[in-house]
């Protein structure tokens, strides 16, 4: 038996809203016409989105990121790294006079 696709995105307004009346995946699965492991795996993958968004992390686009996304602040970076790079090199230069070195 071959399987049939369907796009469960186009129904996310349907389901949300059978969910909050109370309705069973099995229910709702049949009302819309598909499977039922589609309808939880939906259901699972939305309120899994929804804890990512309460907590505070961005979703990430699907696919490859393009390479003009999002220029780059180089010089910030330079900056950046320049600071750090000198943090530790003063850190080196304090153990190696306390280790009674030049």
């Amino acid at each position: 038996m071959p399987r049939k696709y369907v796009k469960i995105d186009v129904y996310g307004k349907e389901i949300l809203e059978l969910k909050r009346e109370g309705k069973t995946n099995r229910e709702i699965a049949q009302k819309l016409g598909v499977d039922r492991k589609c309808i939880r795996n939906w259901v699972f993958r939305f309120n899994r989105q929804q804890r990512k968004l309460a907590a505070g992390i961005k979703p990430h686009p699907k696919g490859r990121p393009r390479k003009d996304a999002q220029p780059r602040d180089i010089a910030a970076e330079q900056a950046y790294e320049i600071n750090r790079l000198k943090m530790e090199n003063e850190l080196l230069r304090d153990f190696m006079r306390s280790m009674e070195r030049k």
